[in-house]
């Protein structure tokens, strides 16, 4: 008998929400709710803010006043008349039971919720996020332990490449680059440009990639692509040299085997 593949339950779908130009509700502006407001702004959402002004926090006031598409109502929030045509609520407030209501009447009309601290009465989790231009890691806890995703947050920020930002920018021009020059999705040109894509980021490194203008994109498709090769990274820009697509694994072989052959020198040097 067949064994089923292992599933590890209990978590979440971590997913990349599109929101742009969708509504947000956001209910309350304090601490909290101005890093709400500041994370779904980055995601180019339309928000209101429903908020006491006495309780507003010095970032929302910025944010309020700011160019950004921020609406704000100086109420507390009414119901379920503040909620027709919204896609999205958040809310931050320190009114527990208001919150529970504010959850429910979404709930029953079928909008995505998140409760600041009531981890139950979430439909989702924001967690720890890294911003790199393009690049955004997630590190959620699942509601458990918010502190444990800053602290590994931190951990992953410092053992990230520098112009990884920009190198991910860069290979996402190149891509619609590409795909202009050999159309079509699935078959057997879907595939072989996926292939030289793969080649090039392992062959290549991020300071390399991050680097590219849009003469050297179009040199490298000119006379990478259309032969088939991969330039060499160092010269590409004067006197490109080709070496063949390899898979993903060659560049760590092509490392450790010159580490080791830098280690061997020194190590004559020394007895000598």
């Amino acid at each position: 008998m067949e064994s089923s593949p292992a599933v590890q339950g209990g978590g979440s779908l971590l997913v990349a929400w599109q929101l742009k130009d969708k509504h947000v509700l956001i209910v309350g502006g304090g601490d909290v709710a101005s890093g709400r407001i500041e994370s779904v702004l980055s995601a180019d959402a339309h928000v209101t803010v429903i908020c006491p002004s006495a309780g507003l926090h010095p970032l929302t006031k910025q944010f309020i006043r700011s160019p950004y598409r921020v609406t704000y109502h100086d109420r507390a929030f009414a119901g379920a008349e503040d909620l027709p045509g919204v896609d999205m609520v958040l809310s931050a407030i320190d009114d527990v039971a208001q919150s529970r209501v504010i959850c429910g009447l979404c709930r029953d009309l079928k909008i995505p919720v998140n409760v600041a601290d009531i981890p139950d009465s979430c439909d989702f989790y924001f967690g720890s996020q890294i911003r790199d231009g393009p690049l955004q890691i997630m590190i959620s806890t699942n509601g458990q332990s918010p502190k444990h995703a800053n602290i590994i947050k931190r951990k992953i920020e410092n053992a990230l490449p520098q112009h990884a930002g920009n190198a991910i920018e860069k290979v996402g021009k190149l891509r619609s680059l590409l795909k202009e020059q050999a159309p079509g999705v699935g078959g057997d040109v879907s595939k072989r440009r996926m292939r030289w894509m793969v080649d090039l980021c392992n062959t290549w490194d991020m300071e390399e990639l991050a680097q590219l203008d849009d003469q050297a994109m179009k040199k490298l498709l000119d006379e990478g692509w259309q032969k088939g090769m991969i330039p060499s990274p160092g010269r590409q820009r004067k006197t490109p040299i080709f070496v063949p697509t390899v898979n993903a694994a060659m560049p760590t072989v092509l490392t450790f085997v010159a580490g080791m052959a830098c280690a061997s020198m020194l190590l004559l040097s020394r007895s000598r």
